[in-house]
């Protein structure tokens, strides 16, 4: 028996696989994730809904969902028997009744839920008449308006019209010559946005009042006040001047009467100067001046008041 011997040597023996874990070739142990990756990830979640969410409401108000699912929640509403059927004015005397009844029922819908008080409102305040309007509804059927109207204070004539205002200057309506009102008449451009100041100044010199046939804006700075009796009385630049100013004419008139006596200017508009005018028509003269003899119950001159001073009279 013969053996047979490989060239080389020995042959090679083999060598052992090397053993695998399951946990991989490189037998370490996967990270785990970090608390900052997961809350980026909740994050990125919320944030995905929440758009989400924003574009369905987008989408809704575009289509106007809400107000078509209202307005049919308020028709049915309607429908079931509160629809506006009546109108009831309160307070209205001088504006036409007539026009309340069409801006009260110009509505889109008769619907007691859907009528616009707040709309109709700012309709009403349009009227020159009405200072304030308070709308609101009294189910099941009526709408109630309360009408709070003006009170006319002068008469305003600008570039030859005649208008009725308030106190506030605000225009009422237009007035005719030949039926103009017992009121005070204001004269001049922006005037009638004066007439709460020119009220002031009456109340300063309330004897003189039913005296007062009316007054002139002058040059937007002061007044120019004319009496019944054809006199016209120029008053200072700013308020609290004029109002001393008149209050000293009442004083000086109650002690030595003025307005009546044939004068046709009285100038206060120099502090501490009374300046008197007469006429220039042929055959006028200087009416004589009492001396200024203080009745009784008037008050006792202050000093600095300003007197009928003769070389001022011109």
């Amino acid at each position: 028996m013969t053996a047979k011997i490989a060239r080389g040597g020995a042959a090679p023996r083999p060598r052992p696989k090397a053993k695998t874990s399951a946990r991989g070739k490189s037998g370490r142990k996967p990270a785990a994730p970090s608390a900052l990756s997961e809350a980026v990830r909740r994050i990125s979640g919320w944030i995905l809904i929440f758009m989400v969410v924003a574009i369905a409401i987008a989408l809704l108000l575009v289509f106007r969902v809400p107000q078509l699912i209202g307005t049919s929640v308020g028709e049915a509403i309607g429908e079931a028997g509160f629809a506006m059927k009546r109108v009831e004015i309160k307070g209205a005397q001088k504006v036409p009744q007539l026009q309340i009844y069409n801006i009260a029922f110009d509505q889109p819908t008769m619907a007691m839920p859907l009528i616009d008080v707040e709309a109709t409102r700012q309709r009403l305040l349009g009227f020159g008449w009405v200072r304030d309007a308070r709308v609101s509804r009294r189910f099941p059927d009526t709408l109630v308006v309360d009408i709070v109207e003006r009170k006319p204070a002068a008469i305003w004539q600008h570039n030859q019209r005649l208008a009725l205002i308030d106190m506030e200057g605000v225009v009422l309506e237009p007035v005719r010559m030949d039926a103009m009102p017992d009121l005070p008449l204001v004269i001049g451009p922006a005037a009638n946005l004066h007439a709460s100041e020119l009220g002031r100044l009456v109340d300063a010199a309330p004897r003189l009042q039913p005296m007062m046939a009316g007054a002139s804006w002058i040059g937007g700075r002061r007044w120019d006040i004319r009496f019944q009796s054809g006199e016209i009385l120029a008053l200072p630049e700013g308020e609290q001047a004029s109002k001393r100013a008149l209050a000293n004419f009442a004083r000086m008139d109650q002690a030595t009467q003025l307005l009546g006596r044939g004068f046709v200017r009285f100038d206060m508009r120099i502090p501490g100067k009374f300046i008197v005018r007469v006429s220039s028509e042929p055959g006028s003269s200087v009416p004589a001046i009492a001396p200024e003899t203080p009745p009784k119950d008037a008050p006792a001159e202050t000093p600095g008041t300003p007197g009928i001073d003769p070389a001022q009279t011109i």
